[in-house]
């Protein structure tokens, strides 16, 4: 599998600095739920203001675990009353679905052809017994536009913030 392929469903027409936010949940959807949150994306975007004005949104799932909303604001400006709407529907899929979608403090690997979740507080443990190591695809979460979406989700933990967290890393 190509870890690259989820760029292919980025739209095109966005602007490179279009916001992004990425909320993992703490398992993967099964079919019938990402059905239900595609249903739920799609309302949402095609409903989502900004003072009064439509935004320019688009939301997906990917890897089953990770719900991707984006707004270009070159055609609208994306301000707090907007941006609190998209954190409810968020809200309203975790209570449906009984995921958690806002704990930042569980980090996601691509390991073994899956995602696998880990506790931040595990990350030298994981290392110290090779479960990670400075080639292991991280789920960088922290990117805030679609340029970084692109560019930057999918990255080696050797190049992402993590290695300041990594004992072994750190002494090199």
């Amino acid at each position: 599998m190509n870890l690259r392929e989820y760029q292919s469903f980025c739209p095109l027409n966005f602007s490179n600095q279009s916001k992004v936010w990425i909320y993992q949940s703490n398992r993967l959807f099964s079919i019938s739920e990402a059905f239900e949150i595609e249903t739920i994306l799609n309302e949402f975007v095609a409903n989502w203001k900004s003072h009064g004005a439509p935004v320019k949104g688009f939301a997906n799932l990917f890897f089953g675990q990770f719900i991707v909303l984006m707004a270009d604001g070159t055609a609208t400006t994306v301000g707090g009353c907007s941006t609190d709407s998209s954190v409810h529907t968020i809200k309203k899929i975790e209570q449906l679905l009984k995921v958690d979608l806002f704990n930042r403090q569980n980090l996601a690997f691509y390991i073994k052809d899956k995602v696998q979740l880990l506790p931040i507080t595990q990350i030298n443990y994981a290392w110290d017994n090779h479960f990670i190591n400075g080639e292991t695809i991280y789920f960088n979460n922290t990117i805030t536009t679609k340029e970084g979406f692109l560019n930057d989700w999918l990255i080696p933990v050797k190049s992402s913030w993590l290695k300041s967290k990594i004992k072994a890393l750190t002494i090199d």
